[in-house]
């Protein structure tokens, strides 16, 4: 589902382009194809799902025109937030909001974050909020530096991969999104139960879905919203909905995400 963009801005002949991060749930063949079935009902023409290894790449090719759209995190969104317009923003228990959550392996007798120093730690991703930015500010916050608190540390590319790294012992804990947590307790929880939650952070804007402020005016960027927050009213997006364990998608403000823009002023003045 991921082709090889031309360089310039996406264009109508070529189809509308939606671009994945890893903080979506994408290992799943059917939500994909569900996902993708419904936006092209709705937008009115054909939509590629674009995935990438890595948060950066997406957003890169969001900020450059190449993707209509894209579901980001909040930390790449408030990085480029004078770029970027927000489309819609997920709703989960009833709330746009999810936390990130510090875990360590389950038997191990942890119960504060600071026992944690010395580990080898796993992130997310460098540009992902809950698998990297929080715990970098809560170091931040500490007069810490993830080099000087943790052993060593490495990005897994994929909260799932978190999770793994743990539960493996290839961590020994880790920063993870607490929706990806959560969600695969319930669909694996032979691997999540191998992992327990030391620190969940406070609650943080969801992962939204943005696009570029070149387009902003675009039908079918208004399409796409539309099509988004009515979700939860039509059969085929109830589906994608079940599949993603999520409530629907609401219209969001920036001031949404003003607690990660704090935290990266945090550690921009940390150094």
């Amino acid at each position: 589902m991921s082709l090889a963009l031309a360089p310039g801005r996406a264009s109508a002949q070529d189809g509308f382009k939606f671009g994945l991060t890893p903080v979506f749930l994408s290992n799943d063949l059917e939500l994909l194809a569900l996902l993708r079935a419904y936006l092209t009902e709705a937008i009115g023409e054909p939509v590629e799902l674009v995935s990438r290894r890595t948060y950066q790449e997406i957003t890169a090719l969001l900020v450059a025109g190449q993707l209509h759209a894209a579901w980001i995190c909040g930390y790449p969104y408030v990085q480029f937030k004078s770029e970027l317009d927000l489309v819609a923003t997920p709703s989960w228990h009833g709330k746009p909001l999810y936390q990130s959550y510090l875990i360590a392996a389950a038997g191990r007798p942890t119960g504060r974050w600071q026992e944690l120093k010395g580990d080898i730690h796993a992130f997310s991703d460098p540009d992902s909020n809950s698998g990297f930015l929080v715990t970098r500010a809560l170091l931040a916050e500490n007069g810490l530096k993830p080099e000087g608190f943790f052993s060593r540390s490495f990005y897994t590319y994929g909260h799932r991969n978190v999770i793994r790294a743990v539960a493996s012992g290839l961590a020994q804990s880790g920063s993870v999104d607490g929706y990806v947590w959560d969600v695969m307790r319930e669909m694996e929880p032979a691997l999540v139960d191998q992992t327990r939650i030391v620190r969940r952070s406070e609650w943080l804007g969801f992962p939204p879905v943005a696009s570029p402020r070149a387009l902003a005016g675009d039908p079918r960027i208004a399409r796409l919203k539309e099509a988004l927050t009515a979700m939860a009213g039509h059969e085929q997006g109830r589906k994608v909905l079940a599949l993603l364990r999520l409530d629907g998608f609401v219209a969001a403000e920036p001031a949404l995400f003003d607690t990660i823009a704090a935290k990266v002023d945090a550690v921009r003045r940390f150094g």
